[in-house]
C-alpha cells in the first residue's frame, strides 16, 4: 500500500486529517495564450521591521503563470539569494529564520540583478505587502513602477472558511505543510494558497486578489485623532506614520472604494465624534503598500 493510500485510509476514518508536503507545480516556460500573464511573488527576510534602518538578508522571488480570470497555472524557476548585512543579525531573526551571520558572510545581491529578474512581471504579490514593498523598493527602484497586491490583505480568506490570514495557519487548513520562514519556501506556499477555490461565485483566491488589485483604493488619514483612540485605530487596521517622510504625522488606512463611506462614518462617529473634513487620496495598484505616497 502506498503512502497516499495510507493517508486516504486515515482521512476516510473521520478521526484523522493528513497534511501533505507542498509539491509546487513547476513549469519549464511561460505557457502561451492571450490571457496568460506572468506574476512575481516576493518574500524577504530582514534584520528588523523598519525599512528605513533595517536591511534585507534574503530575497526570494518566484515567477508564476496565471490567467486573467484567476487560474493559477504553475510556477517558474525562482530567484533565491542571501545578503550579508552591515550590522550583526539580531538573535531573534536567527531564531525565526535560521539565518546566521556565518551563513550570510560574503553573500551579496545587486539591485540590477533583482530588477532584471523582475522586469517581465505584470503584477507583484507579497504576503503582507505593506512590509515587503518598502524594503524591496528602497533596495531596487524598479519595484516602484510595478502594480502590487497582497495575498494577506486582498483575499477574503474567511469567505472560504479559513480562520486566520497567517501563512502557516492558511497552509494547515488547506491541507499541506512546508518549511516556513525562508523566503522562497514562503513564496511557494503563498502561491499554492492563491490557487485554492471555495470562494463565492466559484472563484479562486487569486481571482479575488486580482479583482481587488484592479480597483482604485483610497487612503484615509485620521489626522489629529485623539491620542486615546490609538488602540482602537490600530485594532481596526490603521497604521501610524511619524511624519518624517513628508507625509502627515497621523494614523491612516487603505480601503477598497466600497468601504470608503463606512470608514469615513466610523471616524466621524467613533473617533472624532463630530463632522470633520477628512484627508482622502486615491491609490492605484502601483501606489498601494508603498511608503512613497
Amino acid at each position: 500500500m502506498s503512502l497516499e493510500d495510507l493517508a486516504g485510509t486515515l482521512e476516510r476514518s473521520g478521526d484523522y486529517r493528513v497534511l501533505r508536503r507542498l509539491r509546487p507545480q513547476w513549469l519549464e516556460a511561460l505557457p502561451e495564450g492571450r490571457r496568460v500573464r506572468l506574476g512575481l511573488f516576493v518574500d524577504l527576510e530582514t534584520t528588523g521591521l523598519d525599512a528605513s534602518v533595517d536591511e534585507i538578508i534574503e530575497i526570494g522571488m518566484v515567477p508564476f503563470a496565471f490567467t486573467l480570470d484567476g487560474a493559477m497555472l504553475g510556477v517558474l524557476p525562482a530567484f533565491s539569494r542571501l545578503r550579508e548585512p552591515s550590522v550583526p543579525v539580531p538573535p531573534r531573526v536567527t531564531e525565526l529564520t535560521g539565518l546566521t551571520q556565518e551563513m550570510l558572510a560574503g553573500h551579496s545581491i545587486t539591485p540590477e540583478e533583482v530588477a532584471a529578474f523582475a522586469a517581465e512581471a505584470s503584477l507583484v504579490i507579497a504576503h503582507n505587502a505593506a512590509f515587503d514593498r518598502p524594503f524591496i523598493e528602497a533596495f531596487c527602484t524598479a519595484f516602484a513602477e510595478k502594480p502590487w497586491a497582497c495575498s494577506m490583505a486582498d483575499v477574503p480568506w474567511a469567505d472560504a472558511g479559513f480562520e486566520s490570514r497567517k501563512l502557516g495557519y492558511l497552509a494547515t487548513q488547506a491541507g499541506f505543510f512546508f518549511d516556513g520562514h525562508r523566503a522562497t519556501d514562503d513564496c511557494l506556499a503563498s502561491l499554492a494558497l492563491l490557487g485554492c477555490g471555495g470562494f463565492p461565485e466559484g472563484r479562486t483566491a487569486l481571482a479575488c486578489l486580482l479583482e481587488r488589485a484592479r480597483s482604485v483604493w483610497v487612503r484615509i488619514w485620521a489626522t489629529q485623532a485623539p491620542f486615546e483612540s490609538k488602540d482602537v485605530l490600530k485594532a481596526r487596521g490603521y497604521r501610524w506614520n511619524d511624519g518624517m517622510d513628508g507625509r502627515p504625522k497621523a494614523w491612516f488606512i487603505d480601503v477598497p472604494p466600497e468601504k470608503q463611506a463606512e470608514e469615513e462614518a466610523f471616524l466621524r462617529e467613533e473617533i472624532y465624534r463630530r463632522d470633520v473634513a477628512l484627508t482622502v487620496s486615491a491609490l492605484k495598484a502601483t501606489d498601494r503598500f508603498t511608503s512613497r505616497v
